[in-house]
């Protein structure tokens, strides 16, 4: 059973490796079958995920609070063979993290990475120009959160993870050069952390300063950008992806979060399917999620998890 979990850890990080290069080769082309083949993850069960769906989940999706620096090696272990970290940060202030105020969390998680061997996808402060996140910019009213969370602070703060989490022995001089304090006399190992920026496509609120691109920290600390994507009762913010993916043409796309919110919709289904044959771009797309009895589940949508044994789970293989 390890030799084939190495096996297959081998294998990925191969395609990890070559994603940004697929990236850019594919340019524009919007009408074919995807260059490569997405990996397909979960947020639950994988192997309940595989009775319900067929799918063999590849991305293991978690969340961590930034205070969680004694689980972080067990949890990253647990979601082998790729892990993916959704960082929170329990109302810190962003400033905190940016200056180093919080260094421990991160310089733990760089070791864990490095313990693991192989790549970890880092997703900070996931869905960030969202209101209902405590590291948004903004109150559900478009009033500020002041300077500790402005978006200036949040870009800094995201620079500051993604160059820790990666390590290496160039870390303080890639700090400094954001005007940052170093991390100090620690060693960091250099690992395979692949960071994953993710806002909504459309802010809430939605309004200027709160759009996914007022938190965007440059093309240096991003390896995917994301969207999460969910059918509610009101529908689905399609365009609003369109418009994510066509703004960073150079990066890999994922979508990180996927679900039907209480809704059995298997036309929803096919059109993820469809966005991710014609859009070559695409490095995973992770659904969201499959503890029973969660609205999102698809054991209680029979007609939507029928639609995605037939064209989700064959494209991942």
């Amino acid at each position: 059973m390890r030799a084939r979990v190495l096996g297959r850890v081998a294998l990925l990080a191969a395609y990890v490796a070559c994603a940004g290069t697929a990236a850019l080769s594919a340019g524009g082309a919007a009408n074919a079958e995807p260059a490569r083949r997405p990996l397909l993850g979960i947020l639950g069960s994988p192997d309940r995920f595989q009775q319900l769906t067929g799918q063999r989940s590849t991305v293991l999706h978690s969340f961590i609070g930034w205070g969680q620096t004694t689980t972080i090696s067990k949890l990253i272990a647990h979601l082998a063979p790729l892990p993916m970290l959704a960082i929170k940060t329990g109302g810190l202030p962003l400033s905190y993290i940016a200056t180093g105020r919080s260094d421990e969390f991160l310089v733990e998680l760089n070791r864990a990475i490095a313990e693991f061997g192989s790549t970890v996808y880092i997703r900070p402060m996931p869905e960030m120009n969202a209101h209902w996140n405590e590291y948004c910019a903004f109150n559900k009213d478009g009033s500020s959160r002041g300077p500790q969370f402005s978006t200036a602070a949040f870009r800094k703060a995201f620079a500051r993870i993604a160059i820790i989490s990666r390590g290496g022995p160039s870390v303080n001089a890639k700090l400094r050069k954001l005007g940052l304090p170093g991390v100090g006399s620690a060693t960091l190992a250099t690992t395979k952390a692949r960071i994953v920026w993710n806002p909504q496509g459309y802010g809430a609120p939605d309004i200027p300063a709160n759009s996914a691109q007022a938190y965007y920290p440059g093309d240096a600390y991003v390896d995917v950008v994301a969207n999460d994507l969910y059918r509610q009762a009101s529908g689905a913010a399609w365009e609003a992806n369109e418009a994510l993916y066509r703004a960073h043409p150079n990066k890999p796309y994922a979508i990180a979060e996927w679900g039907l919110w209480g809704i059995d919709d298997p036309t929803f289904v096919e059109q993820m399917a469809a966005f991710v044959k014609t859009h070559p771009r695409m490095e995973f797309l992770a659904y969201f999620n499959s503890k029973p009895g969660s609205i999102w589940d698809l054991g209680s949508k029979p007609r939507s998890r029928t639609a995605y044994r037939r064209h989700i789970t064959p494209l991942g293989r």
